[in-house]
């Protein structure tokens, strides 16, 4: 009867450990197919909707004035050779109106700085080179706009992440001193919290810094083809006031 009954209790350990051991192959693989949205939006609850939301802000408007930038960018991108030659081409064939109406009907900044450099022609090269500083200056400052807001969302996101992780930190070590003991679960959530807000700090100032980074990189190429397309400007007007 014995050895029955410690059979017994053996096959019933046995069966309990088989069905906690697939009831935890269970929950990995319920974990593993979630999807990484869902995961992150998780992982984002977790995190407090105080700082969290902060962060989220950050990352919408750095977004919407990352693609209101890119967008304005593209659409002031100018093939400047095409447009050198039919202004050259204009100037020969109609003169100084005729290459006017080309620059009217071609958009973009280059097209803008031809056409002021043109209307200031009959005052003379260097009444027309400083049109063309001065507007290029102008023009500049419409491609650099709102850019400054968002290097100013990619400083503050992880800023607020570390914010978080302090104040997270700080409420932990206040529930260590409240209860007299170290206990990890005790403080388990109040890190966890903390840790969370600084990753997604940081994934928003790193997403952002890439829209940054292609953003100054396009301004760049359109300065210096609005710098080059200056310069061939001034000698086209030279050559044809000779």
């Amino acid at each position: 009867m014995k050895k029955i009954s410690f059979s017994l209790a053996a096959a019933g350990m046995f069966v309990m450990g088989t069905t906690t051991a697939s009831a935890a192959m269970l929950q990995e693989e319920a974990e593993a197919s979630k999807g990484f949205t869902q995961v992150l939006k998780e992982q984002f609850i977790q995190g407090g909707p105080a700082f969290m939301g902060i962060v989220l802000l950050c990352l919408i408007l750095g977004l919407a004035v990352a693609i209101e930038r890119i967008i304005y960018l593209n659409l002031a991108t100018t093939n400047s050779t095409k447009l050198k030659q039919q202004v050259e081409d204009a100037l020969a064939s109609g003169g100084v109106e005729a290459a006017k109406e080309v620059c009217r009907n071609t958009k973009g900044p280059v097209a803008s700085i031809y056409y002021q450099g043109l209307d200031r022609v009959d005052e003379g090269i260097e009444s027309a080179e400083k049109a063309v500083v001065a507007y290029g200056g102008v023009q500049m400052g419409q491609l650099e706009k709102n850019v400054s807001w968002l290097s100013l969302f990619i400083a503050i996101a992880p800023m607020l992440g570390f914010m978080g992780t302090v104040i997270g930190m700080i409420q932990a070590f206040q529930k260590i001193a409240a209860v007299g003991n170290l206990s990890a679960s005790l403080i388990a959530g109040d890190i966890q919290v903390a840790l969370l807000t600084t990753v997604f700090g940081l994934i928003t100032a790193i997403i952002l810094q890439i829209f940054y980074n292609y953003i100054i990189a396009k301004i760049d190429s359109i300065v210096n083809d609005m710098e080059d397309s200056s310069i061939a400007l001034i000698d086209m007007l030279a050559a044809h006031k000779k």
